[in-house]
């Protein structure tokens, strides 16, 4: 399965704007970001894989180096003109070195190491469904006012989100798009608060907006139902509730459609201006870009990746879209001189290397302006696998924990959500914080409409609850050993950021 999860905020996001800034020369200007197809003859000389070439974004530019694509033996598969990513297929071993030699190419590289065929996700461990008879016994003690399956959903009374229901459940204006594997919007809690309209299949590069083409493809692809439903299942009676059910929700599907499910760079630039494009006010992305856990700067293509997801990432912010990443489930710390990187890349053969995470970037997760969450189990302790870093992390939520065992009807320290095929189940990981986030950030644009990406972060971490570092080291799994280390005070930290987010203050 592929990798889902999520990460950052705009203030404590300065010095990774500065570095991304300074080291790549980002961005062109923006506009809306009318695509424009071409297409060449490619050289069978290698295995054909896809690129993005990165360019200036006037149109005599874009047009010299689309010719000299086609004269590298490259085919152009779309090209975004207001962004200048262009994406690009091609069987030429040479082409990535011909082509970052053009004049007018800032950045170009292989967003893959394995030959194309006919994405990363951040939940942990194997989804535990519900069945029939644990979902009628958890529904004879729901109180009055709840939907049937509440009673297990820790995680909006963690938050406040049953009382923020009452007072406001979000506006139908406001939309959030769950960039993953797909959504099953004919699921009955989905569907009142689903949009076709805003929805789409971007696998590949290119939007497909045929209808239905956003659904996965099969039960396997059960990461974006179960992320949407955290967003805004609907409070109709049945199932499960979401964090903002009153808000609308679509799916960009991103993830190949093998079992795999890999999240490729092209599809998310693609995931990333269609949102934006399309009206989109919240970005859910609870995965990271395949094929490597952290690009860094000095490799052509691994730069390539983060200069083409960027570009799309920050036309969007322009557009008015705030964007939600998982900080990911590796509990590794952000903000350390090294990581150890032994999953890269995962589309072939992964080889270990030693990363600085100043320089070698999780992305989207640690692009700028980008909100990273953090997970946390039901007693507000970190949740054992989530990554963490002071500076990296900018708010935390619940994302479950199966070592802290809630008071609930199942007694399932996970996140209870919605599954394709009008199914629910547990998952776990930094995939299910990040939607708990957007849907309270949801609360905050339906309670503020004129408020700004930037604006939305403020007010995110502002209403936060920040219970600081434990005063105890952190054994996350109970077994005697020092998992990870808190640096920060009450009001800043590597574990929680800013803190906990907080739905009924974002509706008050």
């Amino acid at each position: 399965m592929a990798h889902l999860r999520s990460r950052r905020r705009l203030a404590l996001a300065v010095p990774v704007v500065l570095s991304l800034t300074a080291s790549l020369g980002f961005l062109p200007g923006a506009a809306s970001a009318a695509p424009l197809t071409a297409s060449a003859t490619t050289s069978a000389d290698g295995p054909n894989l896809a690129y993005v070439v990165n360019t200036r974004t006037d149109h005599r530019t874009i047009a010299s180096v689309e010719k000299a694509i086609s004269a590298a033996g490259g085919t152009v598969v779309i090209a975004y003109e207001k962004i200048g990513v262009i994406v690009v297929h091609s069987a030429n071993p040479d082409f990535g070195k011909r082509i970052r030699a053009v004049r007018g190419v800032q950045s170009a590289g292989a967003t893959r190491t394995a030959p194309l065929t006919a994405a990363g996700t951040t939940d942990e461990g194997a989804a535990q469904m519900l069945s029939a008879a644990e979902a009628s016994k958890v529904s004879r003690t729901a109180a009055a006012g709840e939907e049937p399956l509440e009673a297990d959903q820790w995680d909006l009374r963690a938050i406040g989100a049953d009382k923020a229901a009452k007072t406001n459940p979000g506006s139908k204006s406001v939309t959030v798009a769950v960039i993953d594997v797909g959504v099953d919007d004919t699921h009955p809690d989905i569907a009142p608060n689903f949009s076709p309209s805003q929805s789409a299949n971007c696998v590949g590069g290119k939007p497909d907006t045929t209808y239905g083409a956003w659904r996965p493809v099969d039960a396997d692809h059960y990461h974006g139902t179960h992320v949407a439903g955290e967003i805004a299942a609907a409070r109709n009676g049945i199932g499960v509730a979401g964090v903002a059910p009153g808000v609308k929700v679509s799916g960009i599907t991103v993830a190949e459609p093998d079992a795999g499910q890999l999240f490729y760079p092209e599809s998310v630039v693609c995931a990333f201006v269609f949102a934006a494009d399309h009206g989109v006010e919240i970005t859910n992305n609870s995965y990271y870009v395949d094929p490597w856990l952290y690009n860094c700067l000095d490799d052509p293509d691994q730069r390539a990746i983060v200069d083409a997801v960027n570009r799309a990432q920050m036309y969007a912010q322009k557009k008015g879209t705030l964007n939600v990443a998982a900080a990911g489930n590796s509990n590794d710390d952000l903000d350390s001189n090294a990581l150890v990187d032994a999953s890269s890349p995962d589309d072939s053969t992964a080889v270990t290397r030693t990363v600085d995470p100043h320089k070698c970037f999780d992305v989207p997760t640690q692009l700028p302006g980008v909100v990273t969450v953090a997970s946390t189990g039901v007693t507000g302790a970190k949740s054992y696998f989530s990554s963490y870093g002071k500076g990296v992390i900018d708010v935390a939520a619940p994302g479950g924990d199966k070592y802290q065992i809630p008071d609930t009807p199942s007694k399932n320290g996970r996140i209870l959500s919605t599954m394709p095929n009008n199914q629910y189940g547990f998952l776990q990981g930094t995939s299910m914080a990040t939607p708990h986030v957007a849907g309270v950030a949801a609360l905050l644009k339906s309670t503020n409409p004129w408020a700004s990406p930037a604006q939305l972060q403020a007010l995110l971490k502002a209403e936060a609850d920040n219970p600081g570092c434990p005063t105890a080291p952190y054994d996350g799994n109970g077994d005697g050993v020092v998992d990870a280390t808190c640096v920060g005070g009450k009001h800043v930290n590597g574990f929680y950021g800013a803190g906990i987010v907080n739905a009924l203050r974002a509706v008050k």
